[in-house]
């Protein structure tokens, strides 16, 4: 079997990133993909864009912590992974799909920073 997951997008968001209670790190990034195309009936282009939740261990989420910056685009190599959780309000069944990532290759330019 096999679940693999390889993505090219942007950053909608600075990365979060914290500590697990056993000392582990921890980035969060919210990633959009989007795709082009040409509409045959009106010949507009469309665009559609995704979102998706990645996440990250260890030293890589350290250093996305460190260098990536909201814009930035990213490749990101994962597996596919389904949280469950109740809503708390309601106590009912939620479910999320995320991007385990082993791997978040850093491209393009780095966003500039304020200028000193």
């Amino acid at each position: 079997m096999l679940n693999k997951v390889q993505l090219i997008g942007n950053l909608g968001r600075d990365p979060e990133v914290r500590k697990t209670p056993g000392g582990a790190t921890v980035a969060s990034l919210r990633l959009a993909t989007s795709r082009s195309w040409l509409d045959r009936e009106s010949g507009k282009a469309q665009e559609e864009t995704e979102w998706h939740d990645v996440e990250i261990w260890g030293r890589p989420a350290e250093a996305c912590g460190e260098h990536l910056k909201k814009g930035r685009q990213v490749y990101v190599e994962g597996r596919l992974k389904t949280d469950r959780y109740k809503h708390k309000e309601t106590g009912e069944d939620r479910f999320r799909v995320k991007v385990v990532a082993d791997t978040v290759t850093f491209l393009g330019a780095p966003a500039e920073g304020p200028k000193a």
